[in-house]
């Protein structure tokens, strides 16, 4: 009797065991991969997470407050200063088959964007604001392209099935310059803004090519710009790497609700809860960077330079053009 008791003891342990299913296994949080430059990595919020580089990557970046919102696995590649080639060899890396979401901004500093806003902002009579634009239109219309091209063909043989959104870029002026200390003038502004807005579409028309969504923020940051009522972008800032890049509410009611449905689908909403979490996943994504830096070294950050009118420069800009700069300086 004891044998057979033990017996059904068995059998009803082995019947239990095939009818109850066991606990699925938690599912790994989707990946998200954020490539890219100082538009992407955050530059403008005024807080960077510790990872030992001078990317500039900030949990107030539209990435982080995506990657929150949506409960993303972020690798946060996105440096500031980076070009075409310092995405392809430092960042790209980072892509799988397994990566599920791709966003990336690039093109600007290649296009020299620094350097050109650092020739405008001069005083008409010591700069070549004219030439710095001819010069960057021509790069994007004549290079621009195939680097596009090819950089978007190895974005896609890496993350063969992920959803890639290209983001562009805003037009940063509105007309006027309020800055004390530069001098775009109306019709400068009207150039650079002319300038983004070739930028965009030789963006949009790469990313179409290859299949890719394009995020254009043109339209959205429309009242938004240098010296609006309601700034989204930075003017000339102190530190002065702050200047002209989307500020905390740029990225969060500019970039964020205009890349979030691209890639994911789903609208997004800058709560609180979302920019708790986002702000807690610093420490996380700084350990996680900190294995790239020495990659990240390599890529050198692009600084607006104010002017200095005390120059020698200057001083030899001036007498060139009849200037009597101690009598300007005074009225300026």
């Amino acid at each position: 009797m004891r044998v057979a008791r033990l017996l059904a003891v068995a059998v009803v342990g082995i019947a239990t065991t095939l009818l109850v299913p066991t606990a699925p296994a938690l599912a790994a949080a989707p990946s998200y991969v954020a490539l890219g430059d100082s538009y992407s990595s955050g530059v403008g919020t005024r807080s960077y997470i510790d990872d030992g580089t001078s990317c500039q990557r900030s949990t107030y970046a539209y990435p982080s407050l995506i990657a929150a919102a949506r409960g993303y696995a972020l690798n946060f590649r996105a440096c500031s200063g980076a070009k075409i080639p310092d995405v392809t060899n430092n960042q790209l890396g980072a892509l799988s088959a397994s990566t599920g979401y791709v966003t990336i901004s690039v093109g600007g500093n290649d296009a020299g964007f620094a350097g050109v806003l650092t020739e405008c902002a001069q005083p008409g009579w010591m700069s070549d604001c004219n030439g710095a634009i001819d010069a960057a239109q021509s790069y994007i219309n004549a290079k621009l392209p195939g680097a596009l091209s090819t950089l978007y063909a190895a974005i896609r043989s890496r993350a063969t099935t992920a959803k890639v959104v290209v983001v562009g870029y805003p037009r940063i002026f509105n007309g006027e310059d309020c800055n004390a200390g530069t001098w775009f003038s109306p019709a400068e502004e009207t150039r650079l803004n002319a300038t983004a807005d070739l930028l965009n579409s030789k963006l949009a028309s790469a990313a179409s090519a290859r299949g890719f969504a394009f995020a254009n923020p043109t339209g959205r940051f429309v009242g938004h710009a240098v010296c609006a009522d309601v700034e989204w972008l930075n003017g000339l800032s102190n530190p002065i790497s702050e200047s002209y890049h989307p500020n905390r509410t740029g990225h969060a009611s500019g970039y964020a609700p205009l890349v979030s449905p691209l890639l994911t689908g789903a609208a997004f909403t800058a709560s609180a809860a979302t920019l708790r979490t986002a702000a807690a996943a610093g420490d996380g994504l700084a350990a996680q960077q900190r294995s790239y830096a020495a990659q990240d070294a390599t890529i050198a950050p692009e600084r607006f330079t104010a002017p200095d009118l005390t120059s020698p420069r200057a001083q030899a800009a001036a007498r060139r053009a009849g200037v009597d700069l101690g009598r300007w300086l005074a009225r300026h």
